[in-house]
């Protein structure tokens, strides 16, 4: 159960980082409400699940599907540039991810 509490909390990291765009600097309220509760439910879920996964694996791969999530969607819906390196540094991050995900206990 921890992966999964672990995976939701990577999400709901992009959640609050994408807010973030969106609040303009906390002066839009609803998005600044968003990113206010994907913090709190990101950093709760990702408590839950260092009980049991060592917290520097849990925390390189809930920053690992934030960095990634984050990335995507700010190709998608900020039009930020998106060339080889970029895709080659993304492969880079979710390798590095997954061997951790593969050699954790």
């Amino acid at each position: 159960m921890a992966w999964v509490y672990l995976l939701i909390a990577g999400v709901f990291e992009v959640v609050w980082a994408i807010g973030l765009k969106y609040s303009h600097g906390f002066t839009k309220l609803y998005p600044s409400l968003i990113t206010i509760g994907g913090m709190v439910i990101s950093f709760y879920l990702l408590s839950l699940a260092t009980k049991s996964l060592p917290i520097g694996t849990a925390y390189a791969i809930w920053t690992g599907i934030g960095a990634l999530g984050a990335v995507l969607l700010g190709i998608f819906l900020f039009n930020e540039p998106v060339n080889l390196l970029r895709i080659v540094f993304l492969c880079l991050i979710l390798v590095g991810m997954l061997g951790l995900k593969l050699t954790s206990a």
